[in-house]
């Protein structure tokens, strides 16, 4: 059975972050830890990729954040698996499917503060749009 093709972002930095990511092995871009997600496109049904930063929040949970750098709309990617919440994640060389769901309440304050104490361009970012940035959790699933 043939593999279905992945496509990969078409902005060229996100492109370039899945290509470095891959030659790495995915290994840290200093005390930023990246990862890869594939959405299934909600329009057109191809598998879609990109990178992002993300964080942990236990053994087998991660998230991530819809920025869009503070753009006023979400990244594909966002809505994407709001369509599908089945996605696959790559961390270091290790792929494996999860579910994705976005966090509310105390839950987002908490996760987007650990975002903003990492990383303070978010904040920038929460001030330029009107829309809440999504904070998704990634957990792992059951194996294929």
């Amino acid at each position: 059975m043939q593999e279905e093709e992945v496509h990969d972002s078409p902005q060229d930095w996100v492109a370039r972050h899945i290509e470095e990511f891959l030659a790495t092995d995915g290994l840290s871009r200093g005390a930023r830890r990246r990862l890869l997600l594939t959405t299934r496109g909600r329009r057109t049904g191809k598998l879609r990729r990109t990178a992002l930063y993300y964080w942990a929040d236990g053994p087998d949970r991660w998230f991530v954040v819809g920025s869009n750098g503070g753009s006023a709309k979400h990244p594909a990617w966002y809505l994407n698996l709001t369509a599908d919440p089945h996605v696959t994640v790559q961390i270091g060389p290790e792929v494996f499917r999860a579910v994705a769901s976005t966090v509310t309440g105390d839950e987002r304050a908490r996760m987007w503060k650990v975002v903003t104490d990492h990383m303070s361009a978010y904040e920038s970012f929460e001030r330029k749009t009107r829309r809440e940035i999504p904070v998704v959790v990634l957990t792992r699933g059951p194996a294929d």
